[in-house]
């Protein structure tokens, strides 16, 4: 019995280790790809977006590599495309939300007034 457990313990590890293979071979290629179409200015400013948003920088690469995919956008993309698919993103963002601000005020009945 625990020699069967053990076989399923190695067998499960083994298969994650796979797992993180594939996951680390496929970040590898998107990194490569991403190397490829875009200029060195425009791969500046995503890793300084991915610094602070690393979310957003990811959302990026997925809307240019898609992009480039569909043959909407022509390698090399420059830092001034980068840049306006960032207020076209920050524009559809901003669509969906409104700000509402609302104060509600203590009201003190010790007051003299």
């Amino acid at each position: 019995m625990a020699n069967f457990d053990a076989q399923s313990f190695v067998a499960q590890q083994e298969q994650e280790q796979k797992k993180q293979e594939q996951q680390a071979a496929q970040e590898e290629s998107r990194q490569s790809m991403l190397l490829a179409v875009l200029s060195g200015d425009a791969r500046q400013r995503l890793g300084r977006i991915s610094t602070v948003k690393p979310d957003k920088a990811r959302q990026i690469e997925n809307l240019v590599l898609a992009a480039v995919q569909r043959g909407q956008m022509q390698p090399p993309i420059s830092e001034q495309t980068l840049i306006s698919i960032l207020e076209q993103l920050s524009e559809r963002q901003s669509e969906g939300r409104a700000t509402t601000i609302t104060v509600k005020r203590k009201v003190d009945e010790d007051d003299d007034w």
